[in-house]
């Protein structure tokens, strides 16, 4: 009989011990199952009942209440047709059990309503093709698949200028041209097209886009709409565009076709409509369409009260849809920052909307409806609102996930080949990157073994504990914990990777993701400083007055949180801005939340010393004492190299992920631990 190899022994060795462990996993989840969630005749008793009941829009069923919003996906053709790429993209959220999923967005005119350099146009010569393609990926997991239709009238990118209710000139230039009636008239033919073109690609529902500043709210809007004609004055003659190309799309895909519109219940403007003309508008629409979508705010200044940032409570605007329920027949849905299913549940049990529409959610946890429906919630990666798939399109153009290293790579995930030899993996570091990579690297049949040198897992991320509006980012340390435990990785709080405990467990692998520590200036009297990573446990030891030693997004964010806290805040930043490190869409929101707190900003500001009386800074206008009980350290984060180096050769295989090669974000150090473990 021929002997295996030692090779082949091992492999086998570690083949039998992972169906063993695979085998008492899946037991013991069916077991818990049956304890909790079954009755004595098999019968599952929904966590979520309401959420996971079906709901009738036009001639069709939903199967439950969760509809994927409309989110742009950036990888099209130049002529704006739908790549596989972008089929991939919508497809994930169907695949995770939302009821709807809606692709953005159908721009009816190529060459005055985008309001991107390149969207999915009607015009381009293979759009039906390209459409069909995503209709069909997303109705083959049981989704209803919806299209936007939209025009973005003033807001367009064109060569010249754009269609708008009236002239508008600035600087001299007329940037928007009055749509005419003949204008009009064409726009109604293009709806028409657009629906014709939708309905034949297998689309089964559209929703017509009349808020957030597009077109139609532009006519329905005082703010941009002062015309005199039957398209201008009241309301009525302001909601005519909007009726008629409502009535246009109607006439094409027929009366049980299901028709969604998506207003604004607010439009935050001094001269711009309130929820009271919003409500006599549902109420004109009401017979012409199925369902309405409640959202809020335009593109004219108030993005964070139509995408609720972390500054606000989840579900801020449910009251909108909840009032506009009370006056009109027809279901109504809600969107903004939900994310919680049972806050969902609850809104729907408690009749305050019909169903729920979520994009970022659906980002950070494309299965979060399945996950819910089955009872797995605590499995859910929650959202954590910090603006990174919005901001990164304005900064690469791709549209990605802090906390889902998969968006943005659907479509090549989808072909990752499975491992050639199963491993054993050593994994140095409990952070996000260390994690994820474990958590991969498992849920592809390796062996992995992780170990966090203190008695936390999160890294960087444990500074987050005890901020409210961060509370989801540290529960993501909860939900991958959690994670890792259902995929089998052996996972070791207080142990340290050393050169000694990588030679005894001798891994196949050695990723290498131990983090970074925090910068400590090199200034007298900084020993009496309290750490920002710290700053959880400082409890009543913080005094009345704290100065921020830092003004990046660290410092900033921790500023805010102890202004809302009663402290009276100083942040003193060497360099001429704060937050520079933060994200495009979400600095600003930041900026006007440490001004609304009264924080005290001073730029320019490198610190010398720290004594009793506070921090001593070198200004522009001299040196000056900034009066503080206590200082708070948030002067950046440096890498862990000496832990590199001591691992560097401890395995035949090593990877060096996260903020020990270069301090970065959770986005940078998911993103490059999922990928470490698909390179195993």
């Amino acid at each position: 009989m021929e002997r295996k190899s030692d090779k082949q022994e091992k492999n086998s060795g570690m083949d039998s011990r992972m169906d063993s462990r695979m085998d008492s996993r899946v037991d013991s989840r069916v077991d818990s199952r049956v304890d909790s969630r079954v009755d004595s005749q098999w019968n599952f008793r929904r966590k979520f009942p309401n959420l996971f009941s079906p709901l009738k829009i036009g001639g069709l069923t939903m199967k439950n209440r969760i509809i994927s919003a409309p989110m742009t996906y950036p990888i099209l053709t130049s002529d704006g047709c739908l790549t596989p790429e972008a089929a991939a993209f919508y497809e994930l959220r169907a695949k995770g059990g939302a009821a709807v999923v809606t692709v953005s967005e159908l721009i009816v005119d190529g060459k005055m309503g985008k309001y991107y350099p390149v969207q999915v146009t009607i015009d381009a010569p293979n759009a039906k093709d390209s459409l069909a393609v995503a209709a069909r990926a997303v109705r083959r997991h049981g989704a209803i698949a919806s299209m936007e239709l939209s025009h973005g009238g003033l807001l367009a990118l064109t060569d010249g200028p754009a269609w708008g209710p009236v002239d508008v000139v600035e600087d001299g230039v007329m940037v928007a041209r009055q749509m005419t009636k003949a204008a009009i008239g064409d726009l109604l033919e293009k709806y028409a097209k657009a629906a014709s073109l939708c309905r034949d690609a297998g689309f089964e529902m559209l929703l017509i886009h009349a808020g957030h500043g597009w077109l139609l709210e532009q006519f329905l809007s005082p703010s941009t709409n002062s015309r005199d004609d039957e398209y201008g004055g009241n309301l009525e003659n302001r909601a005519r565009l909007a009726l008629e190309v409502i009535e246009t799309v109607r006439s094409v895909v027929g009366p049980s076709f299901p028709l969604e519109l998506r207003i604004s219940a607010e439009e935050y403007l001094d001269d711009g409509y309130a929820l009271e003309e919003a409500i006599a508008f549902a109420k004109l629409v009401e017979d012409k369409i199925d369902l309405l979508q409640v959202s809020t705010g335009s593109h004219k200044g108030s993005f964070d009260r139509t995408h609720p940032s972390m500054f606000y409570d989840r579900g801020v605007n449910v009251r909108y849809a909840e009032e506009i329920k009370r006056h009109v027949k027809i279901p109504v849905s809600t969107i903004g920052a939900l994310n919680e299913p049972q806050m969902l549940e609850d809104i729907i049990k408690d009749r305050r909307a019909d169903a729920v529409v979520m994009g970022r959610a659906l980002l950070a946890d494309p299965y979060l409806p399945r996950k819910a429906f089955e009872g797995r919630d605590d499995e859910i990666v929650r959202c954590c609102r910090c603006f990174t798939c919005m901001a990164e399109r304005l900064i690469t153009g791709l549209r990605i996930c802090s906390l889902n290293p998969v968006i943005g790579s659907e479509y090549e995930h989808n072909f990752a080949p499975p491992p050639t030899v199963l491993k054993k993996v050593l994994i140095a570091g409990g952070g996000p990157g260390g994690m994820q990579c474990a958590i991969t690297a498992a849920e592809r049949g390796h062996s992995v073994i992780l170990c966090e040198k203190t008695n936390q897992l999160g890294g960087a991320l444990k500074a987050e504990r005890g901020i409210p509006f961060k509370a989801d980012l540290h529960k993501f340390i909860e939900v991958k914990a959690l994670l890792m435990e259902k995929a089998g990785v052996d996972v070791r709080l207080n142990s340290e990777v050393t050169p000694e405990l990588a030679r005894a467990i001798a891994p196949d692998a050695l990723i290498i993701a131990a983090g970074s520590e925090p910068l400590i200036p090199d200034i007298p009297g900084i020993e009496k400083a309290v750490m920002a990573d710290d700053l959880p446990d400082a409890g009543d030891r913080l005094g009345k007055r704290v100065v921020i030693l830092g003004g990046g997004l660290v410092g900033c964010e921790t500023a805010v949180h102890l202004a809302r806290s009663g402290h009276e805040v100083t942040i003193a930043e060497m360099k001429e801005d704060l937050c520079t490190d933060a994200n495009p869409r979400h600095r600003p929101l930041l900026l006007a939340e440490l001004a609304a707190k009264s924080v005290v900003c001073l730029t320019s500001a490198k610190a010398t010393l720290l004594t009793d009386d506070g921090l001593h800074c070198e200004t522009k206008e001299g040196i000056i004492v900034v009066p503080a009980d206590t200082v708070v350290c948030a002067a950046g984060r440096a890498p862990n190299r000496k832990a590199v180096e001591a691992l560097a050769d401890c395995a035949l295989y090593t990877d060096v992920i996260g903020d020990c090669v270069k301090p970065g974000n959770v986005a940078q150090a998911t993103f490059r631990g999922h990928n470490a473990a698909l390179d195993l």
